[in-house]
């Protein structure tokens, strides 16, 4: 099974849905997780 997680939208957000760990645990569990091309880019 995939996963997606998408970049934020709004003007202002920061916040990823996804930590690092999660996807370590999810691939663990079997799953393909992909991550939206600049999603976090504004984390400081």
């Amino acid at each position: 099974m995939k996963v997606g997680i998408p970049k934020e939208i709004y003007p202002g957000e920061k916040r990823v849905a996804v930590t690092p760990q999660t996807v370590l645990r999810l691939r663990k569990l079997g799953f393909e997780v992909g991550i939206e091309k600049n999603a976090g880019k504004e984390i400081e």
